[in-house]
């Protein structure tokens, strides 16, 4: 049995049974499970996203495992599938940052200095694929994921990259885990702002399609990192719960509409939400003007009505089209659009239905353009 009572060679067989293959791959090479899918091994929770370290050469491996890879060249990374699934493999490395928030500077190294250069302890842990299967673990990590704590290896950490600290929101909301004392206090003065907007911003959306991201980003605003729109925790869960239902779930993306509920930087959201449209048509024009993500933001704010467009409106259809209207001696231009325009006007608002009608309607709209032109 491994520990924790969780006898980690079956757990990894059982949630992981590519690894069998770079197993035979490795060519005698060190290699090993690393990170997250450590982590939840230990909690019991499955499969997470799969990152090896080998002690090798990362691009070798990869390539030996029958694929073209997808290679990083400055981290000494390479991304493969592996028996339908992606795999991360990178060689053993440490890392020196040039200045607070920059990019890492990497050289190769063993795997304990590999480790060493880790978020938190409970992602500082690494398992063997050859030989026996026994958790290395120097940094303590099963004691802070039994504890239910989050502790970071040095005082540096959060200088060194202070997307961390929105990765401490993401693991404490996903676990319901705490900031160790010391970690807290150095989270408290990490600085966003010597990360680029972009890598900011990337990080935050990972943090938006959690399940817990509510939690998460009232997490953040309680450390003083973001700052929230003014019921942006609340915001955040009504559209959560929006798009996980059936009729929104494809509507927008996840990540960012919960990132604009919480932050408010989705646009006009707000004065969609005050809308109340006199007929169908008009809801769909109305809708058709804004993004994805302010229809969601709208919805979630109390436009009832738009329940209406995504689920009945927006996917109702002419029976004809540009050719139907050419065929009746309609030139093309702006009045086949006027005339195609006018029909589904008169569907949405149930004055026509039908083939027939629909042609007759569009024509009338088109001829007289055409006469007026």
């Amino acid at each position: 049995m491994g520990a924790s009572g969780v006898d980690l060679g079956a757990a990894m067989g059982e949630s992981y049974p590519e690894l069998g293959s770079v197993c035979e791959a490795a060519g005698g090479d060190a290699v090993y499970l690393v990170g997250g899918a450590v982590r939840d091994l230990l909690l019991g929770r499955g499969r997470a996203d799969i990152d090896l370290v080998t002690e090798g050469d990362a691009a070798a491996l990869a390539a030996r495992l029958g694929a073209d890879p997808v290679e990083h060249e400055r981290f000494a990374t390479a991304k493969v599938s592996v028996d339908g699934h992606e795999v991360d493999i990178a060689t053993a490395r440490a890392e020196t940052y040039s200045a607070p928030g920059a990019l890492p500077d990497v050289r190769p190294a063993g795997l304990e200095d590999d480790l060493a250069r880790r978020d938190f302890t409970i992602n500082a842990m690494a398992i063997p694929l050859l030989g026996e299967p026994e958790l290395i673990d120097s940094h303590h990590g099963l004691a802070d994921l039994e504890a239910g704590l989050l502790r970071v290896l040095h005082d540096d950490s959060f200088v060194d990259d202070p997307t961390r600290a929105l990765r401490a929101a993401r693991y404490a909301a996903r676990f319901g885990f705490a900031l160790e004392p010391r970690t807290e206090e150095l989270l408290r003065k990490a600085d966003l702002d010597t990360v680029s907007s972009d890598r900011r911003e990337a990080e935050l959306l990972r943090l938006a399609a959690e399940a817990e991201a509510p939690r998460a980003f009232e997490l953040l605003a309680e450390w003083g990192l973001v700052d929230l729109r003014e019921g942006g925790v609340e915001l955040t869960r009504r559209v959560s719960a929006l798009l996980s239902s059936s009729g929104w779930r494809d509507v927008a993306p996840r990540d960012r509409a919960v990132l604009a509920a919480a932050t408010g930087s989705a646009g006009h959201e707000v004065e969609l939400a005050k809308e109340t449209p006199a007929s169908p048509s008009r809801g769909v024009e109305l809708a058709r003007s804004y993004s994805a993500v302010e229809l969601a933001l709208a919805r979630a704010l109390g436009a009832e009505w738009l329940d209406r467009y995504v689920e009945l409106w927006r996917s109702v259809e002419l029976e004809i089209d540009g050719e139907d209207l050419i065929a009746a001696g309609i030139l093309e231009g702006p009045a086949l659009g006027r005339g195609l325009s006018e029909a589904l006007r008169r569907k949405l608002d149930g004055e026509i239905a039908g083939r027939d009608q629909e042609l007759e309607v569009a024509l009338q709209a088109a001829r007289r353009l055409d006469e007026v032109g």
